[in-house]
């Protein structure tokens, strides 16, 4: 079995500006999927601009996987229907903790590494990967693609199992 490089905690904050899949809204839904691994958030009915808020928790094996969000419109009778989708790359989140030790001398809030949206990603403004309260964390808006309009808000929080499996071991 693949080693547990640590925990990626995921919270899927909010959709801003969703695209209308009923009459006039739509009952949207969030799947976080790292690898074989999937996780949902529940639906927030009539509203296309949900607040989710919810903590999702994934296990991180391969720093270079993608992890991969997609949006759907809940429907009762019929399929789901997709409301577009939304990538990102958990590597800079990953680099940044593999320093933490020497990131503990600095004040919470210190920005470790800025990514800037491009061609190659779905950030539609710059991601700051911060040490904030003794932790490695990510905030980030995503545009979805594969529809006409939409983002998520989505906030990153890294924990190194291996620090965690030490101070569970040490109480």
């Amino acid at each position: 079995m693949d080693r547990v490089l640590g925990l990626l905690k995921v919270r899927v904050q909010r959709g801003i500006n969703l695209a209308v899949r009923d009459v006039r809204s739509s009952d949207p839904y969030v799947i976080v999927r790292l690898g074989s691994q999937k996780v949902k958030t529940g639906v927030v009915k009539r509203n296309l601009n949900p607040e989710w808020n919810e903590l999702l928790t994934l296990c991180v094996y391969d720093p270079n996987d993608l992890v991969k969000l997609a949006v759907y419109d809940r429907d009762r009778f019929s399929l789901d229907d997709k409301m577009g989708d939304a990538e990102f790359d958990v590597g800079p989140l990953v680099e940044a903790a593999r320093t933490a030790k020497q990131l503990a001398e600095f004040p919470s809030g210190t920005v470790i590494k800025t990514v800037k949206p491009n061609s190659q990603n779905c950030y539609s403004e710059e991601s700051h990967v911060m040490w904030r309260d003794g932790k490695v964390h990510q905030e980030m808006f995503l545009r979805l693609r594969n529809v006409e309009c939409g983002e998520v808000e989505v906030q990153l929080e890294w924990v190194d199992v291996t620090a965690a499996s030490w101070r569970l071991s040490k109480s």
